[in-house]
């Protein structure tokens, strides 16, 4: 049986080891039967999960989600995952039709079964059906869609060597139009800046503010090594609060090296020391290349990168970090 524990990392029951491995559970991810999705309380084969076209989260965008990553029968994070579900519909008054234990259960069910050990976990939170209007007062009950699978966003070679990235001409909206900190259905903004990071052949956009000050890529934090230091930008220039992000944090304290969050330019990017990208799906991934019109800036995955890495993987698999979690 899957459960969550107070540091919010999730591990497998009874907790007598950390490793303790999933009571009944396959040995290995299965990926050959068909995916088990849950809508609104009930599980559907992958053919038969089906929702309105009245929806309002698929007429408008208008809707919720997170993206949890689990590691050998663990959710990693899982608490905080929640809160930042739970706080993003609040933002935009979309009441969640369940508890946070019903919802937790929900997901670790989901899990159960898909008959999965390492994967992704989509969670979904929509306005629910109305009609065509936009008024989401027509809209009676929220739906929540929950999807596990496996993942495998870039390959052990990318990870290794690092990606290339491009500044890209579409701007991250700031606080007055969409706030960042709401993990929205409503992703065409970074959607557009992937677009162009697909035509100029690049592994991920980075994307700036109004203020030509660095804010995000398109799905990941971005952060940078200079002199032993690492930074990585404010939350208030438009990046997500990752949850990832945070990890960065916890490890760079266990590390005793100095981080902090002052605001960037290009400039800052361009002269780093490494540069690395973290996010639920991608985890912590190097920089080899930022590409811009005037010319590339060229990384080796540097040893502090490469040590987060590590560091990160035991974190996962909830050797390291437990009390800071």
């Amino acid at each position: 049986m899957l459960t969550k524990d107070v540091a919010a990392t999730a591990v497998a029951t009874p907790p007598a080891k950390s490793d303790t491995a999933l009571k009944g559970a396959p040995t290995k991810t299965s990926a050959t039967k068909p995916l088990r999705i849950y809508i609104d309380g009930e599980f559907y084969d992958q053919a038969d999960a089906k929702i309105s076209v009245f929806d309002h989260g698929l007429l408008y965008g208008d809707g919720v989600f997170e993206g949890i990553r689990f590691y050998n029968g663990r959710v990693f994070r899982m608490e905080a995952h929640q809160d930042r579900l739970w706080e993003s519909a609040r933002s935009i008054c979309l009441e969640i039709p369940i508890s946070r234990e019903e919802m937790d259960e929900a997901l670790l069910e989901t899990i159960r079964q898909n008959d999965l050990r390492d994967g992704y976990i989509r969670q979904i939170v929509t306005r629910g059906v109305g009609n065509l209007g936009l008024n989401p007062v027509q809209c009676k009950r929220p739906s929540v869609i929950i999807i596990a699978s496996t993942i495998a966003l870039y390959s052990e070679e990318t990870y290794r060597r690092g990606l290339t990235v491009v500044t890209v001409p579409t701007r991250r909206m700031g606080p007055a139009t969409l706030n960042p900190a709401i993990k929205s259905l409503n992703y065409l903004n970074n959607v557009l800046a992937r677009i162009e990071a697909n035509l100029a052949d690049a592994d991920e956009a980075l994307m700036l503010n109004d203020a030509g000050n660095v804010a995000e890529c398109t799905a990941d934090n971005v952060f940078i090594v200079k002199r032993g230091q690492i930074m990585t930008p404010p939350i208030t220039a438009g990046a997500l609060r990752g949850i990832t992000r945070s990890v960065v944090f916890d490890v760079a304290s266990e590390l005793d090296i100095k981080i902090s969050e002052p605001e960037l330019t290009r400039h800052d990017l361009y002269t780093a020391d490494e540069a690395f990208l973290t996010g639920t799906a991608a985890e912590i991934t190097p920089v080899r290349e930022i590409v811009h019109p005037t010319g590339a800036y060229r990384f080796t995955p540097g040893a502090l990168t490469r040590q987060l890495i590590e560091d990160f993987a035991a974190a996962t698999r909830g050797h390291k970090l437990e009390a800071a979690a």
